[in-house]
């Protein structure tokens, strides 16, 4: 697994403008069926990963914390929203709540996530290839490639079950 992790930037790197035609093309004419066809493929992939072998979203990326995900997660810690925001949080150039820094503070030694149930709405969905209407989020799923083997393997096997 390490040595996939090592080799995802640059196999990514390499798709990158194979998988932006793609998608571009994907946006303009989305088929009918693609909605099912990535539930699918995001099931079938899913069930033979172990995102705990790899966690490189958790090492290398830092989520999105909404509104609702600082008031559940600063409740589970019996913090005040604003003491959780103080103590774990900074503002980004996009003005969104994300991670003062990374690898995430809530992942342990051995890929845990230590806030699992209350984890922000952004973790919980990682690394969105099941999403509704999923080819608006065209420009997310091409980084998400470079930091999740399933993404990878999902956009991979989604070109070849919808050649476009």
């Amino acid at each position: 697994m390490d040595n996939v992790i090592k080799n995802l930037p640059k196999l990514a790197k390499d798709k990158h403008n194979e998988n932006k035609k793609y998608f571009d093309k994907l946006k303009k004419k989305p088929p009918k069926n693609l909605d099912y066809v990535m539930q699918d493929l995001h099931d079938a992939e899913f069930r033979k990963t172990d995102c705990l072998k790899c966690a490189n979203c958790c090492k290398t990326t830092g989520p999105l914390f909404t509104l609702a995900d600082v008031e559940r997660i600063a409740k589970h810690f019996r913090l005040k929203p604003q003491q959780f925001i103080e103590k774990y949080l900074r503002i980004d150039e996009d003005n969104d709540y994300v991670l003062q820094s990374v690898p995430c503070t809530f992942l342990d030694h051995e890929n845990y996530c230590m806030i699992y149930d209350v984890r922000p709405k952004a973790c919980r969905e990682f690394p969105h290839t099941d999403r509704k209407k999923f080819q608006q989020i065209a420009n997310l799923t091409l980084k998400n490639v470079a930091i999740c083997p399933a993404a990878y393997t999902i956009v991979e096997e989604m070109k070849k079950k919808l050649p476009l």
